[in-house]
């Protein structure tokens, strides 16, 4: 809609997770290269967290680009309401014929499958995503299954993408044995002001448009009502754009942001937070 007027190439805010549009702040870069690292040198779990919108899709996504020759990726959008079923799914994210096999005939396949990979120098990697719903028992069959690995050959790894209530079920005397599995985590926070406006401006060159499109107080006023949760910033931008096309505004002040914002709430769909700051004394702290 306002892609014209504003001499966008595309969307520079949409919600869908595009590699393209990546933007490493210190604490992502950091957190890719661990991902990066815990694949490369075997560990047999990863854990990412972070709040929801916070990235970690695209961080994911990132890792496998940058690693697809070196491995086998199954991926655990959803998950099995039964423990005992957790063997049949991850035959399924790994495209190994699965149906009418029982458990014995399961594993074996599965091992078969991962031996396979290995020789011909691949390491499966398994990744679960919203891993914040796996309960104990869920856990501890996963690291059962990681029992393939004879400590020397790392045939099988598993990373788990959740937000924080991941790491509290982690925390469990029960998993103490699980706890000690994990080689990598690391826990994504909100951007703070200074990588938010640097997040608004290179979403919008990557599109094609100004960078100083959105001045820096409007910026500041969208990391204070998103707390810095990148999904919400995208949300909160977009929508200003919207509007400033309504108005056949030429760039997107302080005071169209507020507008936004205080629209969104009132609808009742964004997240309430804190008052409006003064967008000044924000962004005067950059």
């Amino acid at each position: 809609m306002y892609e014209q007027f504003y001499k966008l190439r595309e969307l520079p805010f949409a919600l869908t997770p595009d590699p393209s549009f990546l933007y490493l702040s210190k604490q992502h870069g950091f957190a890719l290269t661990m991902l990066r690292y815990g694949v490369q040198s075997g560990a047999g779990f990863c854990v990412l967290t972070g709040e929801v919108g916070s990235g970690k899709t695209l961080l994911v996504r990132q890792l496998l680009a940058s690693v697809k020759d070196e491995v086998s990726v199954g991926l655990l959008n959803t998950l099995p309401r039964d423990s005992d079923d957790l063997l049949r799914w991850v035959c399924m994210a790994f495209g190994i014929e699965h149906s009418g096999q029982e458990s014995v005939s399961l594993y074996q396949s599965l091992v078969d499958f991962l031996l396979r990979e290995y020789a011909a120098g691949r390491r499966a990697v398994l990744i679960v995503d919203e891993a914040q719903n796996l309960g104990i028992d869920m856990l501890e069959h996963l690291r059962l299954l990681s029992n393939v690995n004879d400590g020397k050959h790392v045939v099988l790894q598993t990373i788990l993408v959740g937000q924080p209530e991941l790491l509290e079920t982690l925390r469990s005397p029960q998993l103490r044995q699980f706890a000690q599995r994990v080689g990598i985590d690391y826990h994504l926070k909100p951007l703070n002001l200074e990588d938010t406006i640097a997040y608004v401006r290179h979403r919008l060159s990557i599109a094609g448009g100004d960078a100083d499109l959105f001045s820096a107080d409007a910026i500041a006023q969208a990391h204070h009502a998103s707390g810095g949760v990148p999904r919400l910033i995208n949300q909160l931008c977009d929508t200003a754009l919207v509007y400033g096309f309504a108005e056949q505004q030429q760039d997107i002040d302080a005071a169209l942001m507020n507008q936004v914002i205080e629209e969104r709430r009132t609808g009742g769909i964004f997240p309430a937070g804190d008052p409006i700051a003064p967008a000044r004394v924000l962004a005067a702290s950059v």
